[in-house]
């Protein structure tokens, strides 16, 4: 059906490329460039170490194990390319001028390299924006820092109502959208209905952003010669082999262990879920998850990103507080606060914040580690880039 739509929609395009128009003018903004068969967001061909786990101890299993997508709501090709079109369209604001992308680009690792993004009219949003990538394979199946989306088909919905960040209601989302007349015939060939509902927006923005799966990393490439990930990878230098040894091994053994927090080889933490890293000994203007569920365990606590493409997408935590994965990898080394609710992971027997007390060539080795799990190809494949002109 998609492919019946298509012609009108390059009639759009042709418009804008009509003799009528100076060569030297610029098309007109708006216009949607697809390519006339869908491209293939469905079926991802994964490695086997997604797929197939070789991890021991708690919270270690397949990513695929983990996979939170709904029955009623699998990926098809045009179900995706409908989620991309709403990803970036920026007339679905209260002005026309941010989009789902605004806060989540592409080549940021569908993250934003400013502290607290920008909203609409200029408001500043209160966390620092989370990259999306691996979302399919996080277990608990919800979303925001502090988890108060219950699936990823709410939490799509709840920027578009936020009055800082799009500042619209549900029924002015569905009128803006219902007014372009791109629209019908993508939710025609998604979902077999040219009737707009938030129900139908949010199926295709999460099938897009399920999408944003990382396979194809440095990671990715040398795990793939190998059949353990402890294993030194032949395509890694001695220093990105050792910085992943300190990753992947318990702190007894003068690892990091953190493995424990991002883990599965989608380095996410798909079963533990939330939990505090000590940022801080006591929370008190930002309480996490506590604020969205209301459990004395989870004061203090937010939810933990994969650290798929995490070169990418600076700053680093909830606040964007470090600029640098090297103040990152220095926090968990030497700088972690006894918080009351930290994370079991990162206290030492005593009950104490662990203390790595890694040289500092050691954590070195572990930022470059950290830099092989780069997605280039997720950052620049043009199935995720903006579809407008």
């Amino acid at each position: 059906m998609l492919k019946r739509a298509l012609p009108a929609l390059m009639l759009l395009f042709l418009f804008a490329c009509d003799k009528d128009v100076p060569p030297t003018a610029a098309p007109e903004p708006g216009l949607l460039n697809l390519p006339e068969t869908p491209y293939e967001y469905a079926g991802l061909e994964l490695p086997a170490h997604l797929s197939v786990n070789v991890l021991m101890g708690p919270g270690q299993n397949a990513a695929t194990d983990n996979d939170n997508t709904p029955a009623d709501n699998p990926i098809t090709n045009a179900g995706a390319t409908l989620g991309r079109v709403l990803f970036y369209d920026q007339k679905l604001s209260a002005n026309g001028t941010v989009s789902c992308a605004s806060c989540h680009q592409q080549e940021k690792g569908f993250s934003d390299d400013a502290v607290l993004s920008t909203g609409f009219n200029g408001g500043q949003t209160r966390r620092h924006s989370m990259s999306l990538i691996n979302a399919t394979w996080y277990g608990r199946g919800r979303f925001f820092w502090d988890e108060r989306a219950a699936t990823l088909e709410e939490q799509v919905l709840m920027p578009f109502q936020d009055p800082v960040e799009m500042g619209l209601s549900l029924a002015e989302l569905v009128g803006i959208i219902e007014e372009q007349a791109y629209y019908p015939a993508l939710f025609d060939a998604a979902f077999g209905t040219t009737t707009i509902t938030p129900e139908l927006v949010a199926k295709a923005l999460a099938q897009f952003v399920r999408s944003m799966a990382s396979t194809q990393s440095r990671y990715d490439e040398g795990r793939a010669q190998v059949n353990s990930p402890t294993t030194a990878f032949p395509n890694f230098t001695e220093s990105e082999n050792n910085g992943k040894r300190i990753f992947f091994q318990p702190v007894p053994l003068g690892g990091g262990s953190c493995i424990g927090c991002h883990s599965t080889e989608a380095f996410i933490n798909p079963d533990n879920g939330p939990t505090n890293n000590g940022l801080d000994a006591a929370s008190t203007t930002d309480l996490g998850v506590f604020e969205a569920i209301n459990n004395p365990n989870f004061l203090g606590a937010f939810k933990v990103p994969s650290l798929k493409s995490i070169a990418l997408t600076a700053p680093y935590m909830h606040d964007g507080r470090f600029s640098t994965l090297e103040e990152v990898v220095a926090h968990y080394n030497a700088g972690i606060q006894p918080h009351p609710n930290l994370g079991t992971a990162l206290k030492g027997p005593d009950g104490e914040p662990i203390r790595l007390n890694l040289s500092e060539e050691e954590q070195a080795d572990l930022v470059n580690f950290l830099k092989t799990l780069t997605d280039t190809e997720l950052a620049q494949d043009v199935k995720f880039s903006n579809p407008f002109l």
